[in-house]
């Protein structure tokens, strides 16, 4: 038993014995382990949170999806503080120490971090102001794509080619950033088309409008609207306007709406034209004479 004794009186020991100071406080193997230790805690503490929050948010309808997942991650946020700060207690480390620790990494931010801090403050802000949420359909850089993940630096986000694209946060807060679900997911479609002179155009006002109402991915109301714009170089150009609730479907519906545009257009005999230009050359006397259309003289005949 004594042997015991002194066993655990060696291992606690070299447990406890300082690995090095920081400021004056000595670290040891048993403080960095337990502020491992109590930063996993907090970690499984934050998860456990999270799933109780977001069971109960989810009974409040009005709550969207991603309000709860703000919520859940700003919890998230908030623990891995507490965590740090708990861990390293444990380490030795007290208040003034982190304050000069936390100095000298103000000063690698403002040397080398910027990026990645201004992604994160990026991130905080999306949390709290929503200008985007889990599921919104966002259009960058030309492409609509789903927004899947939210995380500290990067979003997350997922084209209709099943691309999945990891955008810094800050793009979303610096630049201009079109989202298709904020709010009113109702977005209008413009689908021009063009006829030959001469064709009858309230004939092809009431094609057009057919065609918008034999679409079901077109809303009733607003209505579609057809719209003449202007007596074009080679033709007449009208505007097919038409509303849908489905902006991730957007390019569908206006290809869909072409091909039913281009069938009703050829059972209408309503001819859609192609670019023309009347080309008109000017004969010099020279030209003329080599063409026949003048005779040779002598003075033609010298040069």
């Amino acid at each position: 038993m004594a042997k015991f004794f002194d066993d655990i009186q060696f291992i606690l020991s070299w447990v406890n014995k300082p690995l090095f100071n920081i400021n004056g406080h000595p670290v040891t193997f048993g403080g960095i382990c337990a502020g491992i230790l109590i930063f996993l805690a907090t970690l499984i503490v934050s998860a456990i949170v999270q799933r109780a929050v977001g069971i109960h948010l989810k009974r409040n309808p009005r709550l969207s999806h991603s309000v709860i997942y703000a919520m859940r991650r700003i919890i998230h946020y908030a623990f891995i503080v507490l965590g740090f700060l708990l861990a390293a207690q444990c380490v030795g480390l007290d208040l003034g120490t982190l304050a000069v620790a936390f100095g000298f990494l103000g000063v690698g931010i403002g040397f080398g971090l910027q990026n990645i801090t201004a992604n994160f403050v990026s991130g905080l802000i999306l949390l709290i102001e929503r200008p985007i949420g889990i599921g919104d359909f966002v259009d960058i850089n030309g492409k609509v794509a789903e927004v899947l993940n939210i995380n500290m630096r990067s979003t997350t986000v997922r084209t209709f080619d099943n691309v999945t694209i990891i955008v810094p946060n800050s793009t979303f807060i610096e630049n201009d950033v079109i989202n298709w679900s904020i709010e009113d997911p109702r977005i209008r479609i413009h689908c021009p088309v063009g006829v030959a002179y001469g064709s009858d155009t309230a004939k092809v006002k009431e094609i057009l409008l057919n065609v918008a109402r034999g679409n079901t991915d077109v809303l009733e109301t607003p209505t579609p609207e057809v719209r003449f714009l202007e007596f074009g170089d080679s033709s007449l150009n009208f505007d097919l306007l038409v509303w849908t609730a489905k902006p991730e479907n957007q390019k569908i519906l206006r290809s869909n709406i072409n091909f039913a545009i281009d069938q009703a257009f050829r059972d209408n005999d309503i001819r859609i034209p192609f670019p023309q230009r009347d080309v008109h050359i000017q004969m010099t006397p020279a030209m003329e004479v080599l063409s026949g259309r003048l005779p040779r003289t002598k003075d033609s005949t010298a040069n």
